[in-house]
Order: C-alpha cells, then structure tokens, then sequence
C-alpha cells in the first residue's frame, strides 16, 4: 500500500462509514437527518452573516500600552 492509497483510504473512511450507517436508516430517519443537515447549514450561513468580520475585544481597549 503506497502512501497516497493510505491518504485516500484515511479520506474516505467516513464517507464508508456513513454509507454503511445510511443502509440501516429508515426513510423516517433519513428524512430527519437532512433535515438537520439543512439545519446546521441555515445556522452557520446566519452565523456568517450576522457576526462581525473582526472580533471586537472591549477588554484590550480599556488596558495600557503594555510597551513603554
């Protein structure tokens, strides 16, 4: 096994995973899962929207110059 199939195999462990964990899944579940998936991604969409670019830190503002 060349180091590259080591790297795919590592890849594609949890794509196997979830394909194996998918077999078992009633339509209900699958359903239920997606919907969670649409979810997670509406929020982290949100999250990115509404957040600002730049961290403020109100704390450091307040402290003096560390460097005399």
């Amino acid at each position: 096994m060349s180091f590259v199939d080591r790297i795919r195999s590592w890849w594609n462990r949890d794509k196997v995973e979830r394909a194996e964990e998918e077999t078992g899944m009633t339509p209900a579940e699958r359903d239920h899962a997606e919907e969670d998936f649409e979810g997670r991604k509406d929020e982290v969409s949100a999250r990115e929207h509404f957040e600002p670019a730049t961290s403020v830190d109100f704390e450091s503002d307040s402290e003096p110059p560390r460097h005399p």
